[in-house]
């Protein structure tokens, strides 16, 4: 099974019909049918490793000030509670915890999902980002997790390589400043020639406070970086900025 790190930006793209989500559909279209979905979002950013555990995770609005419609998007794809135990094996000596009831599927995974799957047929755990931890070991993670690609589990991390919310400009689509795309491209260069050092430290890298001024959205790259094999084939899904400083790359391994 390929692994992939989609650039999900606004959670507006549940509803849109744009050249991003028409290349996550794509993608959907292309791979084989997964058994289950590992999603590593930006929006479950907490001070534990935990993964959910319900046989039905709910569909989490985690924003707010926005028009009723983008909260009454369901998106009902059974979890996969039997999967805990295997994750629980593959990250040891790393504690595991089994969420039944605080969090589900947030915007990070069913604005994607919506257009990969739309059927919603798929089952989905989603697992949590610990805040606490340095880049390393969430890249480390990542590499542990690799094993589930070989029992057809689709890993996809869910955040954004450049992700200002800040610096937004909602007149310009599909465009940036000028620092926002070199570090975009600069990290998908690290990404092909796969230096995960580089990567991992990817602050030291100029305009990086600009670009990440928090890592929440950088780090899910790193788990589907970390799940990729040395003979992989790296492939770029989408790129591009939107709202001048959210990149929208996303990258698959295959």
């Amino acid at each position: 099974m390929p692994a992939v790190f989609i650039g999900h930006g606004t959670p507006f793209n549940a509803l849109q019909h744009n050249r991003f989500t028409e290349a996550w559909s794509a993608f959907g279209r292309q791979i084989p049918r997964p058994t289950a979905i590992l999603a590593i979002s930006a929006h479950w950013y907490i001070g534990a490793t935990a993964a959910t555990a319900m046989p039905k995770p709910p569909t989490v609005h985690d924003f707010y000030g926005f028009p009723p419609e983008m909260y009454a998007i369901d998106y009902p794809a059974p979890g996969a509670p039997e999967m805990i135990d295997a994750l629980q094996e593959l990250v040891s000596p790393v504690w595991l915890q089994s969420d039944t009831s605080h969090w589900g599927l947030d915007h990070g995974t069913w604005a994607v999902l919506c257009h990969m799957f739309p059927e919603a047929d798929v089952p989905v755990v989603q697992l949590s980002i610990d805040g606490r931890q340095p880049p390393a070991y969430h890249l480390e993670l990542g590499k542990r997790l690799s094993a589930l690609r070989e029992q057809g589990v689709l890993v996809m991390g869910s955040g954004n390589i450049v992700h200002n919310l800040r610096l937004i400009d909602r007149s310009r689509a599909g465009e940036g400043p000028e620092w926002a795309t070199r570090y975009d491209g600069c990290i998908q260069e690290y990404v092909k020639n796969g230096d995960d050092q580089a990567l991992v430290q990817y602050e030291r890298h100029a305009n990086s406070a600009l670009a990440v001024p928090t890592p929440d959205h950088y780090l899910p790259l790193l788990y589907a970086v970390g799940v990729r094999r040395n003979d992989d084939q790296t492939g770029v899904i989408v790129d591009g900025l939107d709202l001048a400083c959210v990149s929208m790359t996303s990258i698959q391994f295959y």
